[in-house]
């Protein structure tokens, strides 16, 4: 008889759904024989501009050096991020994408017999990280699809260790203001880490949304998470970083793996980081598309989420599986959002104007079947 190794693993893993990604172009190519050329992929929040020029220089004078270890400390790159930010080089964490960042303060912070608070409808690593340790995660109802921050604050009991917020909200794009992010950290016990998950954040503008690092300073217990996959491009090389008090940061480091960001991603994301033309175009690729896809989707008498992020959430009003799969036949590749328990909702990415148009054109001939 073999043995059942699920059964050996720790309850909270028994549990665990693997986490399913936005489906590849291959993969869809090879399932329905679709030419991966003509497939659009708006599934997975990806910068449609690609790697910026000075990103593929800094990868290429990298490449030599394959056979070293990268440097596992990150000493440039966390030099380069704490004078951008005007922070101590001691207050960078750095990850394998920013997903990292939230497994390393799950496996820190919380334990069978603690919990984490996060909100309904919010990124699904939250309760992966939570319930792989062992720990209980406390899901508050949402407010219009976003956060409920005074419930949050409520769900927060003598057990809870890590409250798990993200503005903007991944898959929804909801966000919340200065004033009640202020009011939130002011009300949150000191023995409460806060993560406030920014991989979103260069999206906005201005005084669009508050910037988590202003609070630092005077919430010791706030932990700022972001990402360079998003506006910076970098998806598949997978480097994020934390910034928090330079207590928290060295609790992380004892369990980071060594190694943990190889060498041409730390290469790459200096190189993104001082590329400010880069960041720029990116934003108004990203303000321009969600306004064609916003236009769009209003002459399909469609209703979405406002999103600042860099996709949208599109409410069918009906279970969307079968569009799901009609706009896969049409090699167009969005997100089913029925694990977020919005069966009624497709995410979808913002792509360049082209991709957006085919999406648009695509979805008219569906739901026109």
């Amino acid at each position: 008889m073999s043995c059942d190794f699920l059964t050996l693993a720790q309850p909270g893993v028994q549990k665990l759904s693997p986490y399913v990604p936005g489906k590849p172009v291959d993969e869809l190519a090879r399932e329905l024989g679709l030419d991966p050329a003509g497939i659009v992929k708006l599934a997975s929040n990806e910068n449609p501009l690609g790697p910026s020029d000075k990103v593929l220089a800094a990868i290429r004078a990298e490449l030599d050096e394959l056979t070293r270890y990268p440097d596992g400390n990150g000493f440039t790159l966390k030099t380069a991020l704490a004078a951008r930010y005007g922070v101590d080089a001691a207050q960078v964490t750095l990850g394998n994408g920013s997903n990292d960042i939230l497994e390393l303060v799950a496996r820190a912070y919380l334990a069978p017999g603690l919990n984490a608070v996060f909100s309904d409808y919010a990124f699904a690593v939250y309760p992966i990280a939570t319930q792989a340790v062992g720990a209980q995660g406390k899901i508050v109802p949402a407010k219009e699809y976003g956060h409920d921050l005074q419930a949050m604050l409520a769900a927060i009991d003598d057990n809870t260790r890590v409250v798990f917020i993200a503005n903007p909200n991944n898959p929804t794009g909801t966000w919340f203001g200065p004033d009640a992010l202020e009011y939130f950290l002011a009300k949150v016990p000191e023995s409460v880490l806060v993560v406030l998950d920014e991989a979103y954040i260069e999206y906005a503008e201005g005084d669009e949304l508050p910037d988590g690092l202003d609070y630092l300073a005077r919430y010791p217990n706030l932990l700022v998470s972001r990402t360079f996959s998003k506006a910076y491009g970098l998806a598949s090389l997978r480097v994020g970083y934390a910034i928090s008090s330079p207590a928290i940061a060295d609790v992380l480091n004892r369990v980071r793996q060594p190694f943990n960001v190889n060498s041409l991603a730390l290469a790459a994301a200096c190189a993104a980081l001082a590329d400010t033309d880069y960041l720029a175009e990116s934003r108004r690729l990203n303000d321009a598309g969600m306004q064609q896809l916003e236009e769009g989707l209003r002459a399909l008498g469609l209703s979405w989420i406002a999103s600042k992020g860099n996709f949208i959430a599109v409410d069918f009003g009906r279970d969307t599986a079968a569009i799901n799969l009609a706009l896969l036949r049409e090699g167009v590749i969005v997100r089913p959002m029925a694990g977020y328990r919005m069966p009624n909702f497709l995410r979808v990415s913002i792509g360049l104007p082209k991709e957006n148009a085919r999406f648009l054109e695509a979805l008219a001939k569906v739901l026109s079947a």
